[in-house]
């Protein structure tokens, strides 16, 4: 347990806008905790995104600190506050691709619905837009998927850049999820 709450990325973010399929959101959140992220983020969650499914996320929802919130401003406001930037997942052309995106700086990659994708607002408030590259007919991945794809590339360059030789969380972070898992088994929710 000690192992793996050493190597959380506090600062590599997910964010969800108006997720609607509790199956995608259980797979993203079990995909963040395999890649080490501690901090994912739900915007306007749509009622088909809960509960989550026990048997899809293996209750990885449990270590991870889960927030929910009623606006996009409300979170960018949140990860700006932290000096986070912010990218938003998306098909354009002009994007930036994936394995370009400098994932060492503290980032949040907004990911949008299974249907609409991110929103016109999170395009223009984002400090950049990313893309996966498609190369076949279908023009787009499952939520999880893509999520999967551009984590084990930030995974990649964090551990390119020393990133799982040291502990990110403060010592006063640490101390608060250790005693956490600890005592209760879970993560939080805000």
């Amino acid at each position: 347990m000690e192992t793996v709450l050493s190597l959380r990325q506090p600062d590599l973010r997910v964010v969800l806008e108006s997720a609607t399929n509790a199956h995608n959101a259980s797979a993203v959140l079990r995909t963040c905790d395999a890649a080490g992220v501690l901090h994912v983020h739900f915007i306007n969650p749509g009622p088909e995104a809960w509960p989550l499914n026990a048997a899809i996320t293996t209750r990885a929802d449990k270590w991870l600190d889960i927030h929910v919130h009623t606006s996009l401003g409300e979170c960018l406001g949140v990860l700006r506050r932290r000096k986070i930037s912010v990218a938003a997942a998306c098909l354009e052309e002009g994007a930036t691709d994936y394995e370009r995106l400098n994932f060492t700086r503290p980032t949040a990659v907004i990911f949008g619905n299974e249907s609409e994708g991110v929103s016109r607002e999170a395009l223009e408030l984002s400090d950049v837009r990313v893309r996966i590259p498609m190369l076949g007919m279908v023009q787009s991945l499952n939520l999880s998927v893509s999520v999967g794809i551009i984590l084990y590339e930030a995974l990649k360059q964090r551990r390119a850049a020393g990133f799982m030789e040291r502990r990110r969380l403060s010592p006063r972070e640490y101390g608060r999820l250790r005693r956490l898992w600890l005592e209760t088994g879970a993560g939080s929710r805000s």
